[in-house]
């Protein structure tokens, strides 16, 4: 029976565990999980490392979870221990991996796809699948490709005929699942292709863990649980399997329940909790089961998500996953590896600059009245003669340090005495483009949020503080400029670490996160069109001394030089609350 209606709960079974689970333990820690949270799926592993479980184990434990109407698939890890003889002293070991260009290496895992298949109809890969080997092998192998053109072509074959061949050939009703994991702007370093191998194999699966991000090389906003996902989701409708989180360097629960959160609001088929003894008397599980079925409820019905298109090309790297912290400036990011034509809204990284005809796109969007944002990022990096065909703006080469702000369109628009943020310098010419927001200190300022008209489009340019993290420290008004070019059906909020997560159905989902500050904040919601009350639909507590209903105040203002008029409601968000309801 089904513990969730929008997703499954899954689970994963390392293969040292798998090893040596017995009956007595499988029932009780099983136990445990169905109390608190419930489980629909497992992914038994069948080898990992110096670990190769044998048949007969595998079965106990499928014949066991099977016995609870549990869905069994397999799973298996490509690291490994040191194989006798098999030349391994040539390399330099990293995490494990497989050298690919070691026949020795390359027999093992063709075996152990074999083995796996010939037992499971379903088998998902965990995310060590790449390559980092620079072993004199490889290095001759290569030749004069680069690494990445090389680790492309190396995994595409291993792929074809090591792993899903194989596997096929033993069992052709498998489905076989690659898992990518949670570092996207490093895939093409390390043989990661997304754009074949979702096509090779049956299904992808993906890394939501976030972490602590202070302490992580990835750069992991908390917003790449939910935006990875859509990433992914568009790179291969359909067929993004689910989302995986584990506890490590989670060291509150909210940390370890954003994770999951963000990737069931991600429309995620399944929900991966990695791994099995991790979970087990974690003061995390209880709560979990929980809240999610909280977020079932809201999710019912809903739809999938829309969002504003963020351009992140296949194998692309550059502003380190900085769509993300948009995402969580209460900007509704969807991110794509396929650029939206025609009109509509689009969000430009550096990343963008991976495809070698995006200019060429982008006057078209403007020519058919679209809008278009640029980051800081992508006009330091992009071909200057080019881009003098959009727009006159230019980087300086300068860091500006901003401790005052301006909203220019507010004849009371002004922020002083805000914490200082170093900013790089975006100059361009007065009259032919226009600041929406400026920033400064001293008696100098500079734009920070510019649009240039072209054709009938509006290209906007956002410079982003040198410390990306800086974005929390810009006053919450300052950002509206970006919000109301960035808004979906004419709603955006204002507020600090938060995000805004809106469906087909005319949902929109709340959730502030739980940073500092930590404590009740008040948020406004604002509506370009009409609006007459916002209808809450979770039980959500008394809200400014109402339950349920929350009315609207029109205002009058200005943007983009023009009179504007607008609709505003206040909440009040606790840290760690998602709440879910529709503009009426």
């Amino acid at each position: 029976m089904a513990q969730y209606h929008n997703f499954k709960m899954v689970t994963y079974i390392p293969a040292a565990i798998t090893a040596r689970g017995t009956k007595e333990q499988i029932e009780s820690d099983l136990a445990f999980l169905e109390k608190y949270v419930g489980l629909d799926k497992v992914y038994l592993e069948t080898y990992r490392g110096d670990t190769w479980v044998s048949r007969d184990q595998v079965m106990l434990w499928k014949a066991l979870l099977e016995q609870h109407g549990i869905e069994v698939s397999g799973g298996f890890t490509t690291v490994t221990d040191d194989i006798p003889g098999n030349g391994d002293e040539k390399r330099q070991r990293l995490f494990g991996t497989y050298c690919y260009s070691n026949e020795t290496m390359r027999e093992k895992i063709r075996k152990v796809s074999e083995f796996t298949a010939s037992i499971f109809d379903e088998v998902i890969l965990d995310d060590y699948y790449f390559t980092n080997c620079t072993c004199e092998d490889c290095i001759r192998r290569k030749g004069s490709r680069t690494w990445k053109e090389f680790r492309r072509d190396l995994m595409v074959d291993v792929s074809k005929n090591l792993i899903v061949g194989p596997a096929k050939s033993v069992n052709p009703k498998v489905k076989m699942v690659v898992k990518f994991p949670n570092w996207r702007e490093s895939f093409a370093y390390t043989g990661y292709r997304p754009e074949e191998e979702k096509d090779i194999f049956d299904a992808i699966y993906t890394g939501t863990e976030t972490r602590m991000q202070a302490y992580q090389d990835q750069h992991l906003p908390e917003y790449l649980s939910y935006s990875l996902m859509r990433w992914m989701e568009n790179a291969a409708p359909g067929r993004n399997g689910g989302g995986w989180l584990d506890t490590y360097q989670c060291w509150s629960t909210d940390r370890y329940l954003e994770q999951a959160y963000l990737t069931a609001l991600s429309g995620a088929r399944e929900i991966m909790l990695f791994q099995w003894k991790d979970l087990i008397d974690n003061k995390f599980v209880a709560p979990l089961g929980i809240q999610l079925h909280k977020l079932d409820a809201i999710l019912s019905g809903a739809g999938k998500p829309v969002g504003i298109p963020a351009y992140i090309p296949y194998n692309s790297s550059g502003e380190n996953h900085l769509e993300m912290r948009l995402g969580m400036l209460g900007i509704p990011v969807e991110a794509t590896p396929q650029f939206p034509f025609g009109k509509g809204k689009v969000l430009l990284t550096e990343s963008s600059l991976e495809d070698p005809e995006i200019l060429g796109k982008i006057k078209d969007k403007l020519l058919t009245g679209g809008d278009v944002v640029v980051t800081s990022g992508f006009v330091q990096k992009v071909p200057a003669k080019a881009w003098e065909e959009l727009s006159e703006l230019r980087y300086t080469g300068r860091k500006i340090t901003v401790d005052r702000y301006w909203v220019t369109d507010d004849p009371a628009g002004y922020i002083d005495g805000a914490e200082p943020v170093l900013f790089p310098d975006l100059q361009h010419g007065n009259n032919a483009s226009w600041a929406l927001l400026d920033g400064g200190s001293g008696d100098y300022h500079t734009g920070l949020f510019l649009k240039s008209p072209y054709g009938p489009g509006r290209l906007f340019t956002l410079s982003v503080p040198e410390n990306p993290s800086d974005l929390d420290r810009i006053p919450e008004s300052a950002l509206d400029p970006l919000r109301r070019v960035m808004n979906v059906d004419g709603v955006f909020v204002t507020g600090r670490n938060l995000s805004l997560f809106q469906y087909e159905d005319g949902t929109f989902v709340l959730y502030r996160y739980v940073k500092d500050p930590i404590h009740d904040v008040r948020v406004t919601v604002h509506s370009l069109k009409p609006a007459e009350h916002i209808e809450l639909l979770t039980p959500a507590g008394w809200i400014n001394g109402r339950d349920g209903v929350l009315s609207f105040r029109k205002v009058q203002g200005a943007f983009d030089l023009q009179p504007q008029e607008e609709w505003e409601a206040d909440l009040v968000l606790t840290p760690g609350q998602f709440l879910a309801f529709r503009v009426k």
